[in-house]
């Protein structure tokens, strides 16, 4: 049966931690409610398969850090594809979506998807739940393609780029999708001079070029596996077809209540603020066109109806934000 799961180990004696996310559930229940609610239909399916390994990527990014707020990953495009988003909060509730203006082929490459001429972007968004009055969320920009300016063809390869320029953390992420799951593998390599390892072990005199070897070692062994082998065989064949000569120390897998799952945050009370930040006027220029100013949730696909007493009991209750502010979120 399709599950969602998250599961983390350590390589015993060696600072590299390993995850692996499966969305059996979660990632289809995102696409099956794009195709039903949403005017344009579904996703072409590059386009599927690039927002199935985001959302995968973006659950390893925040289930890595354990942040106490909402990361966002998200890709500003100069293809057909203009804009992609996952969103993951802190309990690994995650919602997606993605804009797409134009054709894309079947079977598009990423670099002509969103970097049709090198001006893509891709955005990583920290947003703490506490932030303090004037605190901004921390965001970190890249490029869609490498240190010698040449196009990265996996995205898998632009978040492994940036995790080693912005963060000095060499990281190894393979990641597939289809219609069914969403997946990934995160290897990643950590400091350990001067404090005990990841397992505990106080290292004596290290030996900083053997560490890296067996990074890239293990970097090496992930590599190896090959898409059709993540969306299909279950964790503990993946584990061992690549790491049975290496001994991991394995955590309780998160699954059931504790896993991965689809979430949407939108609410009839968030989309009443935005409404009441458009302001009366253009509010009532809309409700003269039609019965009702009707807002589509573009992560699930949820629809808000608001007629000509429900707009007026909004801004009834409310006082209207001063002049040049916005009350959207």
């Amino acid at each position: 049966m399709a599950t969602n799961e998250l599961h983390k180990f350590l390589f015993d004696g060696l600072p590299v931690r390993g995850m692996v996310v499966r969305l059996g559930e979660a990632w289809p229940q995102i696409l099956q409610r794009r195709a039903a609610n949403s005017a344009t239909g579904a996703y072409p399916q590059a386009v599927r398969d690039l927002l199935g390994e985001m959302t995968a990527a973006a659950l390893l990014m925040q289930a890595n850090i354990k942040f106490n707020g909402a990361l966002v990953l998200q890709i500003f495009g100069d293809g057909p594809v203009k804009l992609a988003v996952v969103e993951v909060q802190p309990d690994l509730s995650v919602r997606a979506t993605a804009t797409v203006q134009g054709e894309v082929a079947p079977g598009a490459s990423f670099s002509s998807m969103v970097n049709v001429s090198n001006e893509g972007r891709c955005a990583i968004t920290l947003d703490p739940l506490d932030r303090f009055p004037g605190q901004q969320p921390y965001q970190g920009v890249v490029p869609l393609f490498g240190d010698r300016k040449e196009k990265l063809e996996k995205f898998s390869e632009v978040l492994e780029h940036y995790m080693l320029q912005s963060e000095q953390l060499d990281t190894t992420l393979v990641l597939a999708a289809n219609d069914q799951m969403a997946a990934g593998v995160l290897i990643q390599r950590l400091p350990s001079k001067g404090v005990n390892n990841l397992a505990g072990e106080a290292i004596a005199n290290e030996d900083e070029i053997g560490l890296n070897e067996d990074y890239k070692r293990i970097a090496l062994l992930t590599a190896t596996l090959k898409k059709e082998e993540l969306l299909t065989l279950d964790v503990d064949t993946v584990l061992h077809r690549l790491f049975w000569e290496e001994k991991l120390l394995r955590f309780e897998p998160q699954t059931g209540a504790d896993a991965p799952r689809f979430a949407c945050r939108c609410s009839r009370e968030r989309v009443s603020r935005m409404i009441l930040g458009l302001g009366v006027a253009e509010v009532e220029s809309i409700l003269s066109e039609r019965e009702d100013v009707e807002v589509g949730c573009d992560f699930c696909g949820q629809q808000y109806r608001f007629d000509a007493v429900d707009a007026a009991q909004i801004f009834k209750a409310a006082p209207l934000p001063p002049a040049g502010s916005s009350t959207l979120h």
